[in-house]
């Protein structure tokens, strides 16, 4: 599901943007990688998490999907020419990546998987495109946050079947990754890792 103009504005906004890079760097303190490694972020919007993936983590290659055409030509635009060197991009639906089994060394989701109708699907996209002992670095929000009395009626999402902690952590469970690191905030998100095994 594509965001509506409030939602493109706050992932736009300065306060996005310093939450993204709190967000990496918590994430290679927990399970860094071998540089060089190849990665794909789901949902990519304007660019700005793949700067800070690139930082920390010195992948040899940077795969950067999104449903939106839009997002993936800002982030295009948003990356430098020595960036765009190693950084391949496409539009994609994450219930159907166009990628080969067992692929990347890690996956980043910045906020994506609460927007896709048939999140499970997308989950076990993930888990497919990762190799065994790769890395699903993942915040999420809980649909206490943004299917809310006020909320609800300004932000665009599925209706339907929306995961609670409780449900996320059951599918990691289904699909063999181990939630290896996590920090939650009660009815409001999650950021966390997914090993897979």
């Amino acid at each position: 599901m594509k965001l509506n103009w409030i939602e493109r504005l706050y992932v736009n906004s300065p306060l996005r943007l310093a939450a993204q890079h709190f967000e990496v760097q918590w994430f290679a303190k927990r399970r860094p990688i071998d540089a060089g490694g190849i990665i794909l972020e789901i949902g990519c919007g304007r660019g700005a998490g793949a700067g800070f993936i690139f930082k920390e983590f010195r992948p040899s290659r940077l795969y950067l999907s999104d449903l939106d055409l839009e997002m993936v030509k800002k982030a295009r635009a948003y990356l430098d020419h020595k960036k765009q060197i190693n950084t391949y991009f496409c539009q994609s639906d994450a219930t159907d990546l166009p990628f080969g089994s067992q692929r990347f060394d890690a996956v980043f989701g910045f906020g994506f998987l609460h927007h896709v109708g048939q999140w499970r699907n997308s989950l076990a996209e993930v888990v497919r495109v990762l190799k065994t002992g790769g890395a699903y670095y993942l915040v999420e929000f809980y649909p206490e946050l943004y299917q809310n009395v006020i909320t609800k009626h300004i932000l665009v999402h599925p209706g339907f079947d929306r995961f609670k902690s409780r449900d996320l952590k059951e599918a990691f469970r289904q699909l063999h990754l181990n939630l290896a690191h996590c920090l939650e905030l009660k009815n409001m998100g999650i950021i966390g890792i997914g090993i897979k095994r």
